[in-house]
């Protein structure tokens, strides 16, 4: 009996504490102007615009799409390729802090999501092999969610890089 009383007392409880994580779900348009795409240690900050001129925002492109549900987050990604075509790259995430792997025509990424304790934030950790011309490289990187209004999620970026760690936010405003 007094198992059904703990029971009854800890289940409210824990579904509550599920049902408080943050839904990073719809659609994001990157917005350029609150964003920076950051430097090595050492050097100054850029805004808006990545490397090479490419207004991309985010790991890997611009707008996207978000789809959370239960314990699974799938990113989806329109990009234009260099030759002129339209990709979409989609992207799945566990967020119980269980492995995530996902493959692109670029090689494979290896990803953990993990929440804050107050479930508020969602990590996302990555380790992406890419292979380029027969050569293989391992990059690594960091994504911190977590919406600053209703309206505006916010992903913070750290990666190595050559000139030491890399830091970028990007801001997104829901569409």
């Amino acid at each position: 009996m007094s198992l059904l009383v703990i029971a009854a007392l800890v289940m409210p409880a824990a579904l509550m504490a599920q049902g408080s994580k943050t839904d990073f779900s719809g659609s994001w348009s990157y917005d350029a102007a609150r964003s920076t795409t950051g430097q090595g240690q050492g050097q100054g900050q850029g805004q808006g615009q990545r490397p090479g001129g490419q207004d991309r925002g985010g790991f890997g492109g611009g707008d996207f799409t978000a789809k959370q549900d239960g314990n699974s987050l799938t990113v989806e990604r329109t990009m234009n390729a260099p030759d002129g075509a339209t990709r979409t790259v989609s992207s799945k995430y566990t967020l119980d802090g269980k492995e995530s792997v996902n493959t692109s025509r670029m090689g494979e990424s290896k990803s953990v999501a993990t929440w804050s304790s107050d479930g508020k934030k969602l990590t996302i950790k990555t380790t992406r092999t890419m292979t380029r011309n027969g050569e293989s490289r391992t990059i690594t990187s960091t994504e911190v969610w977590s919406l600053t209004d209703s309206k505006t999620l916010q992903i913070e970026t750290t990666m190595p890089s050559p000139d030491g760690e890399r830091k970028m936010t990007s801001v997104y405003v829901k569409k």
